[in-house]
């Protein structure tokens, strides 16, 4: 099996871009931690300095790169980036 980054992804109730980007991610059978915001101002405020600011749902992280929301995500998938990107991390173990 390949060795895959950690992936983290900031998650709301209810919100259809959170479960797009779940979506893709179990489709492709990545493991991931997902953080459930929801109403935890804690959470939210740890979410949004990760990513330097950003307050939309999701929020997701491969690694130590924050790759953004969800059209971030389906666009890296569709240019094929997201697989070069997890591909070279198994190889190098970037981090």
């Amino acid at each position: 099996k390949m060795t895959q980054p950690e992936i983290t992804i900031y998650t709301r109730i209810f919100c259809p871009f959170c479960q797009r980007a779940l979506g893709l991610l179990n489709h492709k059978k990545l493991a991931y931690h997902e953080i459930k915001v929801n109403g935890d101002q804690t959470l939210r405020t740890q979410m949004n300095e990760r990513a330097n600011g950003a307050n939309t749902f999701p929020q997701i992280f491969i690694g130590k790169r924050h790759i953004g929301g969800c059209d971030e995500l389906l666009h890296m998938q569709s240019t094929g980036e997201l697989d070069r990107y997890l591909e070279n991390f198994a190889n190098s173990q970037i981090k």
